[in-house]
């Protein structure tokens, strides 16, 4: 055997070249084809104050169906999914409209028609939408405590989840809101289609306040034993039981005005029950309150996340 045939021991085998497909283009290796192929989605943590803005909505958008999934899955819970389900979604804002109805008219001897229940069912919805948002975005973030304390994900993602739910649980009204103001006769134009923005602008205001009591719920943790009692009183002071003329009538001009819901359910009282489009200065001042209410809340939400985790 020759010395050129034996190979040796202490020299390294050569090297193979690499190949440039077996790496992805962020740098990391690609697995062989019979393994499992996913993304990697990287939420890097801030140190403190604000989050980077882009990055961070870029983050929302890229797990936007962790919202609408976790959304379904709390309407599974309350058994929202099924035919029984589904009604009952349906007869709670209704009785609720009902029983409202016969209070205002025992309280004004019976002086409120048909017309008055059509505005009644179709502002209760609505508020009840607004409602049903602030008061499961609040304990969003408390219920969530294992979720976020073991992934890692923008945490408004909760509250987010919390509007959607609401709002799913909101469109099956509004066909029983549509067949009201049918049989009573309230005219129905063109004009009507702008309930669709307004819808959006109740949902700006809905996110906004949902994102802040959701972080103050992680610091006062009865916040959420106080907060149907304020949405009550926020419901009395919103033109629903009666209507805006009413309560200038008798000197409540200026509520309508602070109310940050005030101007939009006028404005949806307007569309829906005259088939009339808003009044400018009303409809401003209520987009006005919804950008103001959701900057305002989402920011607060988003300088104390880094704390909720510690403070759970």
């Amino acid at each position: 055997m020759s010395e050129q045939a034996v190979q040796r021991t202490d020299e390294a085998p050569p090297q193979r070249a690499e190949d440039p497909s077996s790496r992805s283009a962020n740098g990391r290796p690609r697995p062989p084809e019979d393994d499992f192929t996913a993304d990697y989605h990287v939420y890097e943590p801030f140190q403190a104050g604000l989050p980077p803005l882009r990055p961070y909505i870029r983050e929302i958008w890229r797990r936007r169906e962790f919202a609408l999934q976790l959304s379904k899955t709390k309407l599974r819970a309350k058994h929202y999914d099924t035919v029984l389900g589904q009604i009952w979604m349906v007869l709670t804002p209704l009785l609720m409209a009902c029983v409202y109805f016969l209070l205002v008219m025992v309280i004004r001897g019976g002086s409120r028609g048909p017309d008055f229940f059509a505005h009644l069912t179709a502002a209760l919805f609505l508020f009840h939408m607004f409602s049903q948002s602030v008061q499961q975005g609040a304990n969003s973030i408390v219920r969530g405590g294992k979720l976020i304390l073991n992934t890692a994900f923008p945490r408004i993602l909760l509250p987010l989840s919390s509007v959607v739910w609401a709002f799913r649980r909101f469109l099956p009204t509004v066909p029983i809101a549509a067949l009201i103001h049918v049989l009573v006769g309230v005219p129905v134009g063109w004009e009507t289609l702008f309930a669709i923005p307004l819808v959006g602008v109740v949902l700006l205001i809905a996110v906004g306040v949902s994102s802040f009591v959701a972080a103050a719920q992680v610091y006062f943790r009865d916040l959420a034993n106080f907060l149907p009692h304020v949405l009550r009183i926020w419901l009395y002071t919103t033109p629903v039981i009666y209507t805006a003329e009413m309560a200038v009538e008798r000197g409540l001009g200026p509520l309508m005005w602070i109310n940050p819901m005030a101007p939009i359910i006028r404005s949806w009282s307007s569309v829906i029950d005259d088939a009339e489009l808003p009044d400018p200065l009303v409809l401003g001042v209520g987009v006005a309150w919804a950008v103001v209410l959701f900057v305002v809340g989402t920011v607060f939400f988003m300088s104390r996340e880094r704390e909720l985790a510690v403070r759970l």
